[in-house]
């Protein structure tokens, strides 16, 4: 029996309840929609047009209206206007404020659940969590911030915030919820690959509340310079790759800007001397969530070459059991949303990519221990092998060995691709771990805490676990990168208010900056 999309999940269905919730915000005609641009304090109808696709089925879901960079300038000197009376309004009503936004967000929680489905690829669960992840974490701060600013004064100028398209709510509006409490007015650039849709509507409704935001599309090369360098922008908080990443962190070189700056790393799963093979299974099933499209996902193993068996007796049974496929395809249009693993990867180009990469690897020596089939996958009728509509889908693979001159070696694949590597020494096993130059976690599978303790101090991954997964964090926990992985200051709990605030000229942010680097304490 074919699979049917879920009653009232088809896109046409989505988006009109995305222009009812905020009809301000689209210039909408009858089963498609181009997104307006929020600056100069309202929604304008201006910029280039360029089509939103999906990689849930290789369709258009609305335009992107991208501006040209004098367009960008002016939004971001009225923004600098916002900043100054912002800054000087009292806390009490900032925060008022920011709970009415967050009551709004909450009332249409569904709604941009359901977009970051069909614009990233997210399965209902992960989506719902990435909203409520952003609702509950801003909540906290609320409670938080009289005792998080004391003493402290908003930047001279707004934040601006150039984010990817992993994370929209729980990364992005999450920051820029926290940043306007702290006294800043905000400018965020929306990913030019997914997720634009659910940041229009969420901006939309944290503009109804009255809070100064600013909502620009646009590329990059276009941008860039305009949303780093200008003399108004008071911080600049990057979400991305290693190469825009370091193109950004290079423009800011000459400056004294507050900069966040957070780039890929390859995070590694190292494993010695253990034999707790039952807890480690629920944590490998567990990493393949959304396709390992997050900064935080583990797509490396480094295992001892004694433990190789014990270790492959335990991964391969899980990762052919993960589940993947369209995230709303069901068996009757009345049933209950699938449960996966994950969807497609953000786009065709995306999996092309990964897809070469494995390639690559092979023909040079990697084995490949599994190599998934998308025929297991979940997909729609009309969801063929070859088809446009698959194009954005991997299955997941396991490759082991990869060679030297490998780009899988070195890199993050970002997407549901391992690699596992063999080790005999303890030396062997923290130089494949660290193989990438910095990484944002990584974690040690070890019998002997004391001696996982020691090599994790000769990890360089700004969080590590010990025989458990380490994740972002959000509230007390401080969030942050070491090496290549990161630039800037760290973030999470008081230091995210920290750096977008300031205490005095002789004030020392925790943070990797070129001239210094410090920990906060107890991490």
């Amino acid at each position: 029996m074919a699979l049917q999309l879920a009653h009232g999940t088809d896109w046409s269905t989505t988006l009109a309840r995305a222009v009812a919730a905020t009809p301000e915000a689209f210039d909408s005609a009858a089963g498609s929609a181009t997104l307006r641009n929020l600056i100069q304090g309202d929604w304008r109808p201006i910029g280039r047009p360029s089509p939103l696709t999906t990689g849930v089925d290789g369709s258009t879901l609305a335009n992107l209206s991208r501006l040209d960079a004098e367009t960008a300038l002016t939004a971001v000197r009225h923004a600098a206007a916002a900043h100054r009376d912002w800054a000087a309004t009292p806390l009490p009503e900032r925060k008022a404020r920011v709970v009415a936004a967050l009551d709004a967000l909450t009332e249409h929680r569904d709604l941009l659940a359901m977009l970051l489905v069909w614009e990233i690829g997210k399965p209902w669960r992960l989506a719902r969590a990435d909203v409520d992840r952003a609702l509950d974490g801003v909540r906290w701060y609320v409670d938080q911030i009289e005792r998080q600013t004391a003493g402290r004064e908003p930047l001279p100028g707004p934040v601006s915030n150039i984010a990817s398209w992993n994370y929209p709510m729980s990364v992005l509006v999450h920051a820029e919820l926290v940043q306007l409490l702290a006294g800043n007015a905000v400018i965020a650039k929306t990913p030019s690959q997914g997720g634009a849709v659910c940041l229009t509507v969420a901006h939309a409704l944290m503009h109804r509340a009255g809070l100064p935001v600013a909502l620009l599309s646009g590329g990059g090369e276009e941008l860039s310079e305009v949303l780093v360098r200008a003399s108004e922008i008071g911080a600049v908080a990057f979400v991305g790759g290693r190469s825009n990443g370091g193109k950004v962190a290079a423009a800011l070189l000459d400056t004294d800007k507050r900069h966040m700056i957070e780039q890929e790393g390859l995070n590694a799963w190292g494993v010695w001397e253990f034999s707790q093979w039952d807890s480690l299974a629920g944590h490998l099933r567990k990493g393949f969530e959304y396709g390992k499209q997050r900064c935080t996902a583990y797509p490396r193993f480094v295992v001892q070459r004694d433990l190789v068996d014990d270790f492959l007796d335990v991964y391969l049974p899980v990762v052919k059991s993960i589940r993947f496929g369209h995230p709303l395809a069901v068996d009757s249009p009345g049933d209950a949303l699938p449960e996966l693993d994950f969807g497609p990867l953000i786009s065709a180009a995306k999996a092309e990519e990964l897809h070469r990469k494995v390639d690559e690897a092979i023909r040079a020596g990697a084995v490949p221990l599994h190599r998934g089939k998308l025929s297991r996958g979940r997909f729609l009728d009309g969801q063929t092998v070859g088809s446009k509509a698959l194009s954005a889908y991997v299955a997941p693979t396991a490759l082991l060995a990869p060679p030297g001159r490998s780009r899988l070696m070195h890199a993050e694949p970002f997407g549901p691709v391992d690699t596992i590597v063999v080790v005999d020494t303890e030396e062997e096993l923290l130089a494949a771990m660290n193989a990438s130059n910095g990484a944002l976690v990584a974690s040690l599978a070890c019998d002997d805490e004391e001696l996982a303790g020691k090599l994790a101090s000769d990890l360089q991954a700004f969080k590590v676990g010990i025989n458990k997964p380490r994740s972002r964090g959000d509230r007390e926990e401080p969030f942050g990168g070491r090496g290549a992985s990161w630039k800037g200051a760290f973030v999470g709990g008081d230091l995210l208010v920290q750096a977008v605030t300031t205490g005095g000229a002789d004030e020392r942010l925790y943070g990797n900056f070129p001239q210094w680097s410090a920990l906060p304490p107890n991490v």
